[in-house]
């Protein structure tokens, strides 16, 4: 007897069964998507290699130069200025260049109340010295007599010295009313129309003529006046004698020696190469400023010389602004970290290498600097990546990939 025949299964029951595994099938794709996107990615992170090479460190600051030996020209009398003729530039020659020219001063105009004053004190001084000579007149006499009674031994010794005393007394009396007179005559003969041998209206013009060879710097006095002994006229200096003065701070200058390199630079408007010179004096007294920012600073003046030759810096003068570098050590061959690899962990410098496709934490022991790389001492080894600017987002053991920028 055979089996009975199955019933072939419908279309729908097939459908209904697919229908049943789909919202599983979903809730795994699902979390297989969840999950890829909350796994751990690799950070995208800048690198750059640890070179060995030259290095140096620096002070940058701003300097001016100045001329290193400037002279002032004065008026060695009291007169009458003429109108100077020479301009800031002009060239001048030591002892052959006129650079100005004095006229005396006439005698001084007294009105006719001030002749008056001066009779009257020639008068009193006049009768002063005559008052005097009777006084000294009557002494010496008065001296004779005790001498005679003196030496008959009438009169003791001590009225002898006391009348000798009255007697050098009237006579000094005397010599100084003399002088009183003198001076009182000469006040007067002011007025008198022609003026004596002596008077300073008969003197010759005083020429002054440049001290130094050299170019003008500055005209102090340029019109004509009357200016009295002392006064500036102008100043003289020789412009291809230039120093560059640089303020530093005090811990920089602290740093510096004499003999250190310094570099000039963007002292014109075109591409020129650096200019060239070296540190004479760092000044053993600073000063406080205060910054744009508001801050006081100690600061300390360096003073360098120019090496560079005139006929390479013509147009280079006195007062210009000049950006320096002053050169505080110097290695050909010093191992380099980029200073945006390295930050602060504890009290000390660290840096993030590169191992293995992870960020390994490496301390760094630093020595020397300059503003983009510092010289590395211990920590690191040449040929090695380590990652720039690592801020917060990279940690020691992190997972990274180096990109390319």
């Amino acid at each position: 007897m055979s089996a009975p025949e199955q019933p072939p299964r419908r279309p729908n029951q097939a459908n209904r069964h697919t229908r049943r595994w789909l919202p599983w099938a979903g809730a795994l794709l699902l979390l297989g998507a969840i999950a890829a996107g909350l796994w751990p990615q690799p950070v995208p992170v800048e690198t750059a290699p640890v070179t060995m090479g030259p290095l140096r460190a620096t002070v940058n600051e701003e300097g001016k130069t100045r001329i290193k030996h400037r002279y002032v020209v004065s008026a060695p009398v009291a007169g009458q200025l003429r109108r100077i003729e020479l301009k800031a530039g002009a060239e001048v020659k030591a002892g052959e260049t006129l650079v100005a020219v004095l006229d005396p001063l006439p005698p001084a105009m007294l009105d006719a109340r001030a002749r008056a004053l001066a009779e009257a004190r020639r008068a009193a001084a006049a009768a002063r010295l005559e008052k005097a000579r009777a006084g000294d007149t009557f002494a010496a006499s008065d001296l004779r007599r005790l001498d005679t009674l003196y030496s008959n031994q009438t009169v003791s010794v001590q009225e002898r010295e006391a009348a000798q005393s009255r007697a050098d007394s009237a006579r000094q009396e005397t010599a100084a009313a003399q002088g009183a007179l003198h001076e009182a005559e000469a006040e007067l003969a002011e007025f008198s129309q022609d003026p004596p041998a002596t008077s300073n209206a008969l003197c010759q013009a005083t020429e002054i003529k440049a001290p130094v060879t050299g170019r003008v710097l500055r005209v102090f006095e340029e019109n004509a006046r009357v200016v009295p002994v002392g006064t500036p006229l102008l100043e003289i200096g020789d412009p291809a004698e230039l120093e560059v003065v640089v303020e530093v701070l005090s811990r920089d200058g602290a740093a510096i020696l004499p003999g250190s390199r310094v570099e000039l630079e963007q002292w014109d408007a075109a591409d020129t190469p650096p200019l060239v010179g070296r540190v004479r004096l760092v000044e053993p007294a600073a000063f406080t400023k205060t910054s744009a920012l508001g801050v006081e600073e100690q600061r300390v003046n360096v003073v360098a010389d120019l090496l560079t030759p005139p006929e390479q810096r013509p147009t280079l003068g006195d007062n210009f602004r000049v950006e320096a570098k002053i050169v505080v050590w110097e290695s050909k061959a010093a191992l380099r970290v980029p200073a945006g690899a390295l930050f602060r962990q504890g009290d000390q410098w660290a840096a993030f290498v590169l191992f293995d496709g992870r960020a390994q934490l490496q301390p760094v022991k630093t020595g020397h600097s300059c503003a983009t790389e510092f010289q590395v001492l211990d920590g690191l080894k040449e040929g090695e990546q380590v990652i720039l600017y690592p801020g917060s987002r990279v940690h020691g053991g992190q997972r990274v990939r180096p990109i390319k920028v």
